[in-house]
Parts: structure tokens; sequence; C-alpha cells
């Protein structure tokens, strides 16, 4: 495993992030796909074997379960300081006022929330899981910079938004003298590249590192266009993401693993892993031969007529995934 800083920070890094999101209790939250903790912990387990260190999961990710699982077995199979741990709040946790959203008495209140599910004194990385319109920048980005104070966070980073937002939370963390965001966590793969626009270089401009979601666009680079998954069947967020006419990549990606004698996943995965602006796409799997495939990817480079055929014919498409 390769291991990189993340954006201008001295904190190492693997390139790939497991991202935790299958990992929580079916019965919990809105993801019946997600495995359960014997299951979840085999992967987990897997992941550390290879040398992966670093882990993102979330609040909001079946019900805390994702974390409470993720927390568990990190203590069991390594030490803390050997792990990137990061978590992610705004999304609604309980009905009613202040439920949700990234006002300080929520973010005060969450990572606390966030610390006991995962059975540790911080988090590495605490990031905003998108903007929060109804709340001022300053107040918002001032908490985050307390919880950094407190010792529960090492860094902070926030997710997917416009690029004047992060511009505007940029701004007013310097201009304060808070602490800053280190990361973006985008949405970004080769079917959705309007990040190329804006945001990736905003991103390279400040320092920030670009740790990606749905690197393998939910699946769809690593399957026949037409064939389903447990997931898809009751995914209606992922069912928004991409348009028909993006089965066209899809098959050059497939034409590309052809004659490389690699799988798909791989060479979507390499693709991205190419682009300077990335540290390190957040990867989910739901079973360990998923992850043994996924981290054939690093070894992979493609050659600058396959990287053309790929992005070739991308159509632009409407924001998706703020």
């Amino acid at each position: 495993m390769d291991y990189v800083k993340l954006g201008s920070t001295g904190l190492d890094v693997s390139r790939l992030c497991l991202g935790c999101m299958s990992f929580g209790d079916p019965a919990r939250g809105n993801h019946p796909w997600s495995l359960g903790e014997e299951a979840s912990r085999a992967v987990i387990r897997d992941a550390l074997d290879a040398g992966i260190n670093f882990f993102d999961t979330a609040n909001v990710y079946s019900d805390g379960s994702s974390e409470e699982i993720v927390g568990r077995a990190l203590a069991d199979f390594a030490r803390r300081e050997e792990v990137v741990l990061a978590t992610k709040v705004n999304g609604r946790m309980h009905e009613g006022p202040n439920g949700a959203g990234l006002s300080r008495k929520a973010i005060l209140a969450e990572i606390d929330d966030s610390l006991r599910r995962l059975g540790t004194d911080y988090v590495d990385l605490y990031q905003i899981h998108r903007f929060d319109a109804s709340v001022p920048v300053e107040e918002t980005v001032e908490a985050l910079h307390d919880v950094v104070r407190s010792g529960k966070a090492r860094y902070v980073g926030a997710s997917s938004m416009y690029a004047w937002q992060f511009a505007k939370m940029l701004h007013a963390a310097s201009s304060h003298g808070w602490t800053r965001f280190v990361t973006m966590q985008d949405h970004y793969n080769l079917l959705y590249r309007e990040e190329e626009r804006e945001m990736l270089p905003l991103c390279v401009d400040e320092g920030v590192g670009v740790i990606p979601w749905s690197p393998l666009a939910r699946g769809r680079l690593t399957r026949a266009w037409e064939e389903p998954t447990g997931r898809s069947a009751t995914d209606e967020f992922g069912k928004r993401l991409y348009l028909a006419s993006d089965k066209a990549i899809v098959e050059r990606v497939a034409a590309v693993a052809r004659g490389r004698g690699a799988s798909m996943a791989q060479v979507a995965l390499a693709w991205l892993l190419a682009k300077p602006s990335v540290s390190a796409p957040i990867v989910g799997v739901t079973a360990p031969a998923q992850l043994r495939d996924l981290l054939g990817a690093a070894s992979l480079t493609l050659a600058p007529e396959e990287v053309e055929l790929l992005e070739s014919g991308y159509e632009p498409h409407a924001v998706a995934g703020h």
C-alpha cells in the first residue's frame, strides 16, 4: 500500500480510503443492503491487513450503527494511533429542532455522540456532510474550530457543495484565524466530472486534499449497464446521479479492462488515482473479494490513449450529489 500526505497537511493516509457506509445494522436507517457486524468486521480486518489506514464513516450511516461497528472493529484490530478515522455531521439524527444541520448546538452535540459510538476520544478528520444554508458560515466554522481546540478532532473537512460556498467557508476560517478545512469529499468519477470545472481547481489552489465519494459511480463503473444489484434496486438517491448516455462510458471502461486483463473497477479507479488533485478515493465494499480487486488499481497505470478513450464523449451533467 502506498501512502500520501492528505492535502497540504503532514498526515499520511493510504492511497485508498475505506468508506464505511456499507457497514451497519440493516434494520436501522435506510440502508437495507448494509452488512451486519460480523461481515463488516471481516472487511475491516482485511483492509487493515492490506495496509489501509484511512476509514470514513458518518453519524447518519445506518442510524449511527456504522460508527458503532467501525469503532469496535478498529479497537479490536488496530492501535488507535495507527489509523486515520473520519466521520461526518449534518444529517438528521433525531426529530425536532436542532436534530440536524450545522449550528453550533448541533455540531457540539453530535461530535460527542459520534465519539461515544466510535469508542474514541477523538477523530482525525471531522467533516461537514453538506453545506447548511440555514446557518451563518461563521457559526459553523467557529464551532468546528472549537471542536479541534477541545482535542476532539485533529482536522476538519467538508463534503459536496458549490465551489463558491466552499470558498466562503475557507475565507471565514482564514480571516478569523480559525481551523482551516483540509479536505473536500466530493462526487467525482468517470461518469460525473463536473467537479473539474471549479471545485478541483479551488482545492489545488488552496492545498485542500480531495477524497472523492462514489469513485465507482455507485457500482455503475464495475459492471454492465443493465446489470442490477441489491443496492441499485433500492438506491433512490443513486438513481438521480447519472444519465442514460453514461452507458457509453461504461462500455469504454469495459473495453479497456478487457484489453488490459483487468477488472472494470480497477480501470475506473486507476483513472481517478492518476488525477493530481486526488489524495485518496473513498471506496465502499461489501465483500473481501471486492477489496482485493480494488487494491489492484494502485498498480495499474493507464496509457494516454486509454485515458483519452475513457474521457471522450463525456456529456455535461446537472449538478448532482449536493
